[in-house]
């Protein structure tokens, strides 16, 4: 059975207005697949009313903690010497989403304590994969 590690997190959502709104979000990672992280956020967070769950490489967060980094539907940046910025793109427009720099890097320790970096290979199982992708062929 593969681990699956939950942390619940506060956010800040940017208005348009250049306000911010605080807003919970559950902070996800699993073992069955160990190179992406899972962002939730709650349905008063989107234009459609929905939950909504962005899935993204956890390098990409890594990455983000220290330096501008991103491309497509995800942007990460460091936003002073305490708080992260992601920037999400989506068909139905823009959202900034701003994060303590140390909840991320404590749940990002908490991930590799799973899977520790460079470990991610040796946990994806590539015929269990090809056989979902080619459906259960």
């Amino acid at each position: 059975m593969a681990v699956t590690l939950e942390q619940p997190a506060r956010a800040r959502l940017v208005t348009p207005e250049g306000r911010e709104r605080a807003l919970p979000v559950v902070l996800r990672y699993s073992a069955e697949d160990p190179l992406a992280i899972q962002m939730t956020f709650p349905s008063q967070a989107s234009l459609d009313g929905a939950e909504v769950t962005w899935v993204f490489a956890r390098q990409l967060l890594e990455d983000g903690l220290v330096a501008p980094t991103g491309s497509g539907d995800v942007h990460i940046w460091p936003c002073g010497r305490a708080r992260t910025v992601l920037e999400f793109h989506s068909h139905q427009g823009l959202a900034l989403v701003q994060f303590d720099k140390i909840v991320l890097r404590r749940f990002l320790v908490r991930s590799y304590a799973v899977v520790p970096a460079g470990g991610e290979g040796a946990q994806i199982d590539l015929d269990e994969g090809l056989s979902r992708l080619l459906g259960g062929v």
